[in-house]
């Protein structure tokens, strides 16, 4: 259970992200895990390479946290090739979880400087983030994506920055070549603020968490922020990074959600080839029907109606397949608020066959059971014979 109550989390890049900024603005957000990190650290063998605390932070203008991450023994600080580390963090004791997001992590980073720098992945040698101040940036912000497991994120428009940044492998433009690599098909805004706003670490913790980063219309409800501070100063405004963490809707019978709408008119396909195109609309992952009617068009021309409603995030696929398998030139798409009652699923079983059943409960207390078809489609006896069982199985104690 994600503590104390969330199931969503949008990440509010107002000054740039980082390890540090991510795990400082988490634990702002949920102050009651730093003891369960404090315990990760030491099981896992970190304290003996560095300490990390988090401490309240203001820069006169907002208040937050911020995390210091310090080397306690002079071996703390040189190259690493990735395999060393993944042999690292492999062998610490953590969950498989975390253990699992850490590496995805940095595999991310050793494959973006791979390409960067002409090298295989498993070659690749680590600079700045192959210290062990990193490496912890890294398996603490993994530990606490699978603590707060399972929430979905969004994420705001990243700050591009601008200027150069000195490295171990001279001055690179910003963002890095690296981060361009990682931040790819993320939306980036030049907001006039010079410098690096979104680290390598940074970059490849968007690219694990793969956030949404455009609303999804949903109504929810905010249940805390948390702000984490950079160890930089920026000009003009505060560098943080926001976190909002939500919760459940109110107590109700019914629930709020998005559903994808794409329309349109054809009527040029015959029937029996549009029969079959909707037909692999419907068979589409995420598509939750697919209608169709008959309507006057132009030149009072009859047309058919086609409307699918798809599940938001596989709108891509929606459209193409409709482009596909239809002789249309247009689509209309929407997402559109949906209200829909509460069900759970039981079943029956009688004579050794179990029936599915969407069981609903209504406003006032009352519910309502409803036989899918497809469990009786083949009883012999028609229709009088599929009725009949159909009473007794909904009438049946559950």
């Amino acid at each position: 259970m994600s503590p104390p109550y969330f199931n969503h989390i949008h990440l509010d890049v107002v000054g740039g992200i980082a390890g540090d900024m991510f795990i400082a603005a988490i634990l702002d957000l949920v102050p009651s895990l730093q003891d369960e990190v404090d315990n990760m650290l030491l099981i896992s063998g970190l304290t003996e390479m560095v300490d990390i605390q988090r401490h309240d932070h203001s820069d006169g203008m907002l208040t937050g946290s911020r995390v210091g991450v310090a080397p306690v023994s002079a071996p703390a600080h040189h190259h690493r090739a990735w395999r060393e580390i993944r042999e690292m963090i492999t062998s610490m004791d953590l969950s498989e979880g975390a253990r699992s997001c850490a590496i995805d992590v940095f595999s991310r980073l050793a494959d973006a400087e791979g390409r960067v720098h002409g090298k295989p992945t498993d070659e690749v040698s680590f600079h700045e983030v192959g210290a062990w101040d990193s490496i912890a940036d890294v398996v603490v912000a993994g530990w606490l994506v699978d603590r707060l497991s399972p929430v979905t994120w969004s994420c705001s428009a990243l700050p591009k920055g601008s200027g150069e940044v000195m490295t171990a492998h001279g001055p690179l433009p910003v963002p890095t070549p690296a981060t361009t690599l990682l931040l790819a098909g993320m939306p980036l805004v030049d907001d006039g603020v010079s410098g690096e706003r979104i680290t390598p670490t940074g970059a490849a913790i968007l690219a694990h968490l793969s956030p949404t980063f455009v609303g999804d219309g949903r109504v929810r409800i905010l249940s805390g922020t948390g702000t984490g501070f950079g160890t930089r100063e920026l000009e003009g405004r505060s560098n943080i990074l926001r976190v909002l963490g939500y919760g459940d809707q109110e107590e109700s019978d019914w629930q709020e959600e998005m559903v994808g709408v794409c329309e349109c008119e054809i009527d040029d396909q015959t029937s029996e080839d549009l029969a079959v195109a909707l037909g692999h609309l419907r068979q589409l992952e995420g598509v939750y029907d697919v209608l169709q009617s008959t309507v006057y068009g132009k030149k009072m021309r009859m047309m058919t109606h086609i409307r699918v409603l798809f599940d938001p995030s596989v709108e891509k696929t929606v459209v193409g397949t409709c482009f596909s398998e239809t002789t249309t030139l247009g689509l209309r798409v929407s997402n559109v608020r949906r209200q829909v009652l509460i069900r759970n699923p039981h079943s029956v079983t009688r004579d050794g066959q179990t029936f599915r059943i969407k069981e609903t409960r209504r406003p006032g207390g009352t519910t309502s059971r409803k036989l899918e078809i497809d469990e009786i489609k083949d009883i012999e006896g028609g229709h009088s014979a599929r009725e009949k069982l159909r009473r007794e199985l909904e009438n049946e104690d559950i």
